[in-house]
């Protein structure tokens, strides 16, 4: 099975070093930005051009934004817009192009209706205290050295790795990775290199391949499992916010960087900004490894993986929680899940949004029509099951692969309650996992893997 597979690796920089990968990250900026501004007067000139009378036909020509087109003007241009491009790599060029062809894109997608999703602004400009220094590179020599503590790039030369990359290069000298490039950014302080390498992986089985799990997402336990397993949440943000919070108040106290009046950040300032961008490294690198152990683990040993398709934008409107549900990182584990069953041979099955998993008894079927968020406990008045909310939900969750599996193949046995009490309780419904809205959808995740959906709703 071949796939795209990412390598990351943290840098050792010499300082005349990371002045040469800053000088890169800069260019791209310059280029992003020139380009930008050139698109910007196009568009205002063919406006104006429209307002005066004019046919489209004899209006300004407009610069083209895909990649080739921006890239010819700016060749044409740069001997007078950049003088000093000999230093650096075209590569550095093509980063801030390519980036701003891709925006273009998204934007003109965005209010067309091509692309789903949360309308795209349009582009901004880089600015070179704000924006993170990044450096693409797709051709010339991009090698791991044989002892496996360099890396070499165009233009930069030898890098020293901080750790061993014996991993990416096994797989490279055994002729099952491909490295397609390569990508230093800086990440706090500390500068990384990413290798997009095409791998060809093995076909693997998980260990219990006929397991079903079920798994609920929340703020008190990162996950409840429908095996009755609990992950812990760990709330890293919530245990370095004080930290944070004195580092915060300390570096108000210095002198930082103004723009009206073009005064230079201070010596102090620049030390008390580190200090506090190593702390929101920290969290956010165990954040990472948490969520990687989580979702490796359920990969690997479950054959079937349900979890809940979550409006994670409305529930950040809820300001108490806000903070505790993005420091979860519930996309990010739905997004783990989503290639690492690909990888493991299993499949991810994701409910649909409106699914009441909650709401519905795991042991009859019943329906509540109301479930406040500070009831911890589900109490079914139907069958009379009391159960934690949480772990409720998982084992809905989990039943929904066998409504998934049966789906079309005709009436099978439901389970639960064929009663229904008054409008004001519980709705108890029969459930029929044969007759149940379940679908499979097409859907294809980053990784290449299928997401298999299941749109289940209450009637």
């Amino acid at each position: 099975m071949k796939t795209i597979q990412a390598y990351r690796f943290a840098l050792d920089l010499t300082p005349a070093q990371e002045r040469a990968v800053l000088a890169h990250a800069g260019a791209a900026r310059v280029a992003h930005n020139w380009a930008l501004a050139r698109v910007k007067a196009m568009m205002d000139q063919r406006a104006a051009e429209r307002t005066y009378g004019m046919p489209d036909e004899l209006l300004t020509p407009s610069l083209p934004w895909t990649l080739a087109g921006l890239r010819k003007a700016w060749n044409a241009a740069k001997p007078d817009v950049a003088p000093w491009w000999p230093e650096v790599s075209k590569e550095a060029f093509n980063t801030g192009l390519d980036a701003l062809a891709g925006a273009l894109k998204n934007w003109a997608d965005s209010r067309t209706g091509k692309r789903a999703g949360r309308r795209v602004g349009f582009p901004k400009f880089k600015s070179r205290r704000r924006t993170t220094p990044s450096v693409r590179f797709t051709t010339g020599a991009i090698r791991i050295e044989p002892d496996r503590m360099h890396v070499v790039l165009p233009r930069l030369g030898r890098l020293k790795l901080h750790e061993s990359a014996r991993k990416l290069a096994r797989r490279i000298e055994a002729e099952t990775a491909r490295i397609m490039s390569a990508t230093v950014r800086r990440d706090g302080r500390c500068w990384h290199a990413s290798f997009t390498v095409e791998v060809q992986r093995a076909e693997r089985q998980p260990v219990r391949p006929k397991s079903v799990v079920g798994v609920d997402v929340g703020i008190k336990h990162l996950a409840v499992l429908s095996t009755g397993e609990l992950v812990d949440n760990p709330r890293h943000l919530v245990a370095a916010q004080q930290r944070m919070r004195a580092l915060g108040r300390a570096l108000s106290r210095k002198t930082g960087p103004d723009r009206r009046t073009g005064q230079h950040a201070s010596r102090r300032w620049q030390r008390a900004a580190t200090r506090l961008g190593r702390v929101h490294a920290r969290v956010a690198n165990l954040r990472r490894d948490g969520l990687h152990k989580l979702t490796t683990g359920l990969a690997r040993e479950h054959g079937t993986v349900v979890v809940e398709d979550l409006n994670v934008t409305g529930m950040l409107a809820n300001r108490r929680l806000a903070r505790h549900i993005t420091d979860a990182g519930f996309a990010e584990i739905r997004r783990q899940l989503a290639y690492k069953t690909t990888w493991n041979g299993g499949r991810l099955l994701v409910a649909d949004r409106w699914y009441p998993s909650s709401k519905t008894c795991s042991g009859c079927g019943a329906v509540k029509t109301k479930l406040a968020l500070h009831e911890r406990e589900f109490v079914c008045q139907a069958c009379g099951l009391v159960v934690d909310r949480d772990h409720n939900a998982a084992l809905n969750l989990a039943a929904l692969a066998a409504q998934f599996d049966t789906a079309g193949s005709g009436s099978v046995a439901g389970r639960g309650a064929d009663q229904k009490t008054h409008a004001r309780g519980q709705v108890a419904a029969k459930r029929q996992p044969g007759t149940a809205s379940a679908v499979k959808t097409g859907t294809v995740p980053p990784q290449g893997g299928a997401i298999d959906r299941v749109l289940a709703k209450a009637h």
